[in-house]
């Protein structure tokens, strides 16, 4: 993909098994998994917190490094268990951050993500937590959260497959809301199975009384051909106001008697930088 603008920083060369791809230095690599290994990286933490599956499985998570035939790119596929195996309720993984995002700091982050199939149940952001208590707290770790599912919600709300924001928070009960098209003034369609989507978003972590504690949202792919702005001040699920450290996902296959399903979310190359930045990392 090429590059909307031509950057003003420095650039290097970066040989990978992805080919010859130019690297803008001003934006800092968390994974882009291209080790030679199938499996996630020892910097890596994968944890299954709310094991529940009946006949029960051990470690039911599934952290694949996966490889495209065609560009030989490699990326992470991630799923709560596998199919059939129901029960994994909080299927976590989680990386630290090369940064950490302090108070008062905004920063923005890059992912591309590819939903492998629907139904589904994923979420992914960013945690002021240590291992210990990310694991004890699971979602109510997140700060700034991004969540893809086509579940069924307890008040009967159906979800429709968009990626989706927390609308606003309160102790950490969130209420979440599909991106926005502002071309059309609409929701934002499903995402694609099989598609690549680039996902930015701006974190914001000054203080709540300073305006801070939000994150936006831009997208590439699908029905946004350019990059698009599709959602303005998400709030923090939260607020707790302390340093950011860790990129978070969670998968959840939902409970035995009212499975989500077990469909994977793909990522691949998560970066993040200071400040606003609106260019793909990667050409």
């Amino acid at each position: 993909m090429k590059k909307s603008y031509q950057l003003l920083v420095a650039s290097l060369l970066c040989v990978s098994a992805k080919g010859m791809a130019e690297v803008d230095t001003s934006w800092l690599l968390i994974d882009d998994f291209e080790s030679a290994s199938n499996t996630l990286s020892s910097d890596w933490h994968i944890r299954d917190v709310q094991n529940e599956t009946n006949p029960f499985v051990k470690s039911p998570q599934i952290a694949l490094i996966k490889q495209e035939q065609a560009s030989q790119n490699r990326y992470y596929l991630k799923k709560p268990a596998a199919n059939g195996v129901l029960g994994n309720r909080k299927a976590l993984s989680y990386i630290q951050l090369p940064n950490t995002l302090n108070v008062g700091d905004t920063a923005t982050f890059y992912t591309r993500i590819m939903v492998e199939s629907f139904p589904n149940n994923h979420s992914f952001g960013l945690s002021n937590q240590r291992p210990a208590d990310i694991d004890k707290l699971a979602y109510n770790a997140f700060e700034p959260m991004l969540r893809v599912t086509d579940k069924t919600e307890s008040d009967g709300t159906r979800n429709s497959g968009a990626l989706m924001v927390i609308k606003e928070a309160l102790n950490g009960k969130a209420k979440y809301q599909d991106i926005q098209n502002p071309l059309n003034g609409k929701a934002a369609e499903p995402l694609q199975e099989g598609k690549w989507y680039e996902v930015w978003y701006v974190v914001d972590n000054r203080l709540k009384e300073n305006g801070g504690q939000t994150y936006s949202v831009y997208i590439r792919g699908g029905e946004f051909s350019q990059q698009q702005k599709v959602y303005d001040n998400a709030e923090f699920r939260m607020k707790r106001e302390a340093e950011l450290v860790y990129f978070v996902t969670i998968a959840n296959t939902g409970p035995l008697k009212q499975p989500y399903g077990n469909g994977g979310l793909a990522y691949d190359d998560i970066y993040m930088t200071t400040g606003i930045e609106l260019s793909a990392p990667v050409d």
